[in-house]
């Protein structure tokens, strides 16, 4: 895919001191060479995403604290009532995949994944801002810290079983199952990574498209349209990942 250029990109080229701090963060925990400032820019984007978000849990976490004025929704949209609504539905959507006590375990982790890949998403609907989901290195991370966690919680929940269930029911078809499972729970990160990553970079790359040619108006449908493939896209994540995360709990619950 190709590199995404935005506003840090811009920052980093033309102010000589941000410049230098960047190109010496290669040099420590990230890697022993200078980094490029496309491969910077996932890095503080993300970063940025994560502090509005957490600011925005934080001024409404401060709200659901006053139980009078909490009870009652707002007459209008706010930023209350749409964290009520967006991890309100996420919620149920876990609930019935799981059921409601693993819903409740395990919805931290599925509802901060649907809060960080949706406004990262929504991110590359500002004007000179790169999504950092449209950075493989960014969707992968998410999706290798799904992959360790539900075979985490699958290891803890059925211990030895949750291997051998990967066998297969009989003992003497275990050399063509296990392989064959194996490979495909190893994929599934991959998958993950992959689809939400291209969807996003090709939307935003399209927009970007547009709003060179005409900026006005015109790239309206089109920032329509890639509202949906974010929201979508989010949706597609967070499904798989309670589906997941349900098929690696399943066998304890069930027994």
């Amino acid at each position: 895919m190709p590199e995404h250029t935005g506003f840090l990109t811009f920052l980093l080229a033309h102010l000589p001191g941000l410049r230098e701090n960047a190109r010496n963060l290669g040099h420590t925990f990230i890697g022993h060479e200078p980094m490029s400032y496309h491969h910077l820019e996932p890095i503080f984007s993300s970063i940025t995403v994560l502090l509005v978000f957490v600011v925005m849990a934080i001024v409404v976490r401060g709200q659901f604290r006053k139980l009078d004025e909490s009870v009652v929704p707002d007459e209008r949209l706010s930023l209350r009532t749409f964290f009520e609504a967006f991890f309100g539905y996420f919620y149920n959507m876990t609930k019935e995949v799981m059921g409601p006590t693993n819903a409740k375990r395990y919805f931290p982790i599925i509802g901060a994944s649907a809060g960080f890949i949706f406004f990262s998403n929504v991110s590359g609907l500002i004007p000179g801002f790169s999504p950092p989901t449209s950075n493989l290195n960014v969707t992968l991370g998410c999706a290798l810290l799904i992959f360790l966690l539900f075979n985490f919680f699958g290891l803890r929940e059925n211990g030895w079983g949750y291997i051998k269930h990967m066998a297969g029911p009989k003992w003497y078809l275990a050399w063509l199952i296990f392989p064959i499972e194996l490979i495909s729970t190893c994929v599934r990160p991959v998958t993950l990574a992959v689809r939400l990553m291209v969807n996003i970079a090709v939307d935003h790359l399209i927009a970007s498209v547009f709003i060179g040619m005409v900026a006005i108006l015109l790239p309206l449908p089109v920032m329509l349209l890639g509202l949906i493939v974010i929201v979508v896209q989010t949706l597609v994540f967070c499904l798989l990942s309670s589906i997941y995360i349900g098929l690696a709990t399943e066998h304890a619950d069930h027994h």
